[in-house]
């Protein structure tokens, strides 16, 4: 008895230290050594969201009628993932995880676990139909990646709620083919001993399948078009996916590729063409075959290349067709770019010569916080306004002003980032006319507020 009493009373003093930590973050102390990348998420679980820490109450399990509606948005999605879900479970399975696809409100709508823990699982919430939004359970790893909209990894207590600070998940955001969030890729495990290292592996394998369901989900929406896959300049990092069709037409483009091509629904229902982007090369779109080809893409007016892998698209079904040739066409390829297989690089045609293009950067960079207008910049490049605004976006893709905002956004990021100051200040010392500005132009380029933004780095 005294043994089971003394490991109670360690247990509780478990638990009133964890709070006192988080209480004492959520009120603005410096966070311990390993809880700063969940900081803000404890502020917001206990500022915004009112939760306490030393709650004992089990995370909610919906019905099947509940769970039904949950799923039927996103029916396609879950058919789709299939593949990659199993394949992670195989990987995770033996270290005692599970694998949770969750909707962008944190209800897990599908799940891989030992059938023979399934109480364990639902006592924990890690089972079908748990919800783990941030909002209900606090920190971790599926509620605070829907917040964030970024990879998170969540170890023990680094969790906001006592009772989970045995657990330990990985969440990557899975985004649908118009960008925003739709769903979550959860891997968890309730384990005391594991260690953070270990636990950390877990993230770049559920960051990785995660990637290959948003792959596969937009070549099978988009398996009628061309698919252009252009990897990372440094590569390492997702890249960019982009529908085209017949007319050399951008139908779509994945959430990475809105963001650096400065897409949106409005540009793409016009018809934007893949040519004001790249150089001009539609011998691309008269190949015969039905195999990926690679390619080199030159950015317009520049001598900057990007390596592509280039998808026919898919033919209706016919019965000679072979059965796999679906699978085939929609299979993630992302990562498999082999440079090594390129043509030579294209030249590009007319932009900027080097010199005046580095002039104009660097006049941007000293000045960005000062009115700028296009008169100024084409006397730093010693053109007409009429040719340099011609020759600037053939040069960087992008006109002058959407250049210098893009600029402003990005330093304004930096500022968020490095400094305390206020947002009315940043948004004057880069640019803007105001804090309203940047705030518009902010959410219009990187789809949060400039407060999200900083709450998310701190």
């Amino acid at each position: 008895m005294m043994g089971l009493s003394e490991r109670s009373a360690s247990s509780l003093g478990t638990i009133v230290g964890h709070a006192e930590h988080v209480c004492s973050v959520a009120e603005g102390a410096t966070p311990p050594p390993g809880i700063e990348a969940v900081s803000s998420s404890w502020q917001r679980s206990a500022n915004k969201y009112g939760l306490d820490p030393i709650d004992t109450k089990a995370p909610r399990i919906l019905t099947p009628a509940e769970l039904k509606h949950c799923c039927e948005p996103l029916d396609k999605l879950i058919f789709s993932a299939q593949e990659e879900i199993d394949q992670l479970y195989g990987v995770v399975r033996e270290a005692g995880y599970t694998v949770l696809l969750c909707d962008n409100s944190g209800v897990a709508v599908a799940h891989r676990g030992e059938q023979m823990r399934a109480r364990e699982f639902q006592y924990w919430g890690t089972w079908l139909g748990g919800v783990w939004s941030e909002e209900v359970e606090g920190t971790n790893g599926i509620g605070t990646c829907i917040i964030e909209e970024r990879p998170v990894t969540v170890h023990r207590s680094q969790h906001f709620r006592s009772r989970h600070i045995n657990l330990s998940c990985s969440g990557a955001p899975i985004f649908g083919v118009d960008g925003g969030l739709i769903a979550v890729l959860d891997v968890s495990a309730v384990d005391p001993e594991l260690s953070e290292r270990a636990h950390a592996l877990t993230g770049a394998l559920t960051l990785r399948s995660a990637c290959a369901i948003e792959e596969r989900f937009f070549r099978e929406h988009f398996r009628r078009e061309w698919i252009v896959a252009v990897a990372p300049p440094g590569g390492g990092a997702p890249g960019m996916l982009l529908a085209i069709d017949g007319n050399q037409r951008i139908m779509g483009a994945n959430r990475l590729a809105r963001m650096s091509l400065m897409l949106d629904d409005r540009g793409l229902r016009a018809g934007t063409s893949l040519w004001s982007i790249f150089e001009r090369n539609v011998d691309i779109f008269r190949h015969r075959d039905r195999t990926d080809f690679p390619v080199r893409l030159l950015i317009a007016g520049s001598n900057d290349t990007r390596p592509a892998l280039v998808t026919p698209p898919d033919r209706p079904v016919t019965a000679s067709d072979n059965p796999t040739s679906h699978d085939l066409h929609t299979r993630p390829r992302l990562g498999s770019i082999d440079v090594s297989t390129l043509p030579p690089a294209p030249q590009a045609w007319g932009g900027l010569s080097p010199g005046a293009m580095r002039r104009v950067r660097e006049y941007v960079e000293v000045h960005l916080g000062e009115t700028i207008d296009l008169s100024m910049l084409a006397g730093v490049a010693g053109l007409s306004v009429h040719h340099f605004a011609r020759q600037f976006r053939q040069s960087a893709g992008v006109t002058p002003h959407v250049y210098l905002t893009q600029r402003r956004v990005e330093r304004a990021q930096e500022m968020l980032v490095r400094t305390d100051l206020p947002l009315a200040e940043i948004a004057f010392a880069v640019g803007f006319f105001d804090q309203g500005h940047l705030a518009r132009h902010f959410r219009h380029l990187l789809g949060k507020t400039p407060r999200e933004f900083r709450w998310s780095q701190r």
